[in-house]
């Protein structure tokens, strides 16, 4: 991954091309941002960037032995954590990074901004919760007391730590604290609040905040050949998200609004026996497009939320902008908050396995219910 592959985020990029060339980089560095924002991307761009032989005011040459093998995710001096399950194949207790290193690399060779959702489908995890185990932390402290094989800087790219068990965040202080010479921590969180005190304290925090609506534009345009007033509308969909921009592109753009449309006049109609139908539906879906319907869901009701104080300042056009129109006027402020927080809740219990179709099954209850108070 280059710099120059991520769009946007300029000002982040200057920001870590100058530490670097200072030779002012922390031992310990948390890439802290919202789900959908580049914060993996960017770590690895960092990293590739540490160990380049030929940097470029705008990033690593991408050309060098050293970004060749970076490129690749093979680089002797770059070690990646992440976390896993067990699979059909490999047990629970045998789970470790470097069992699933040929995934991984792939996986973040095809979608850099992808979720650990798709991560454990990818590498076979089905329905399992991911984490990082003791052991990781364990396997971490004994490669890196090893010497470097060849560049300047040994790195350590964790992806998710707050997914690592209390008893391997432990394991990992003294490390983050006193590493061994020229090693390098990249901690890339989506929920740093949920981190230890202990670990966060250790580290500097690098923000890396969501893509705008107009850096996503230019990469669907650009990359996807896209024409832009569709690619505005998947932008302002995406609320920041490249990656679920790029799944609706491929995906869900041409259904999403009616599926949602059509399963929120069930819940007006309080009409039970077709809601258990469409949870039904909802199940029969894989997680991350569960997952992407209900975010559709939130977006939608943002919208709606802009609507109501101002109609003017609404992003969708079209069909959608219709309903959104529509839509807020049979419901006020309060209700759409209520709405919003149930489908946030929802999301939040299906990334930790709930039963898809009993979860749908009570979020639609609980949507007609605030619709008909």
């Amino acid at each position: 991954m280059l710099f120059k592959e991520i769009p946007g985020l300029q000002e982040l990029k200057d920001q870590l091309i100058s530490a670097a060339d200072q030779n002012q980089v922390a031992h310990a560095q948390l890439f802290a941002g919202q789900p959908g924002s580049p914060n993996l991307a960017m770590a690895i761009a960092f990293a590739t960037y540490l160990n380049c032989v030929n940097r470029q005011s705008d990033g690593p040459c991408g050309s060098c032995a050293s970004c060749s093998k970076s490129l690749k995710h093979i680089h002797p001096d770059i070690h990646f954590v992440f976390p896993v399950c067990g699979t059909k194949t490999v047990e629970s207790k045998d789970a470790r990074s470097r069992v699933f290193l040929k995934e991984w690399r792939q996986f973040i060779t095809d979608n850099p901004y992808g979720t650990v959702e798709e991560w454990t489908e990818a590498f076979g995890g089905q329905d399992k919760q991911a984490f990082i185990s003791v052991e990781e932390s364990r396997e971490v402290i004994r490669d890196l007391s090893l010497m470097a094989f060849e560049e300047n800087y040994k790195v350590e790219i964790i992806w998710l730590p707050e997914l690592m068990r209390k008893e391997g965040a432990n394991a990992l202080l003294k490390i983050l604290e006193e590493p061994p010479g020229r090693t390098v921590f990249l901690l890339v969180s989506n929920h740093p609040d949920s981190l230890l005190a202990t670990i966060t304290s250790r580290m500097q925090y690098v923000h890396v905040r969501k893509f705008s609506d107009n850096e996503i534009i230019l990469y669907l345009t650009e990359k996807l050949g896209l024409d832009e007033v569709r690619a505005a509308r998947l932008s302002n969909l995406a609320d920041g998200d490249l990656h679920n921009a790029l799944f609706l592109t491929q995906n869900i753009e041409d259904n999403a609004h009616d599926w949602f449309r059509e399963w929120m006049r069930l819940c007006f109609a309080r009409d039970l026996g077709k809601l258990v139908q469409f949870a039904d539906e909802f199940h029969a879906m894989n997680k991350v497009a569960r997952k992407s319907i209900l975010q559709y869901g939130i977006n939608m009701m943002r919208e709606s939320l802009v609507a109501t104080v101002a109609n003017s300042l609404c992003r969708v056009e079209g069909e959608e902008k219709k309903f959104v129109q529509n839509f807020s006027k049979v419901l006020n402020e309060d209700k759409i908050h209520m709405i919003y927080e149930k489908i946030n809740t929802s999301i939040y219990h299906l990334e930790r396995n709930a039963n898809a179709k009993i979860k749908f099954l009570n979020l639609s209850v609980s949507i007609s219910r605030i619709f008909n108070n």
